[in-house]
């Protein structure tokens, strides 16, 4: 951790948010910014750049259906 916050690893967001899918949730939330590494929230390092959401909103639905069969 990083005192008051987590260190965050937004690399891990798709992964987690794959294997989510996976286990039959319905919904995912995703912390987003326009610009994570210059973002006064300390949620920062957990953050992705929005400009990258829908490309993995799209990766995501899609394993959606997959995981369920569709």
């Amino acid at each position: 951790g990083q005192g008051g916050s987590s260190g965050g690893e937004r690399r891990f967001v798709e992964t987690l948010a794959r294997a989510a899918v996976a286990v039959g949730v319905a919904g995912v939330f995703i912390e987003t910014h326009q610009d994570p590494d210059n973002s006064t929230s300390s949620d920062g390092p957990n953050m992705l750049p929005l400009k990258d959401m829908p490309a993995l909103l799209e990766r995501l639905m899609a394993f959606d259906r997959i995981a369920k069969g569709l």
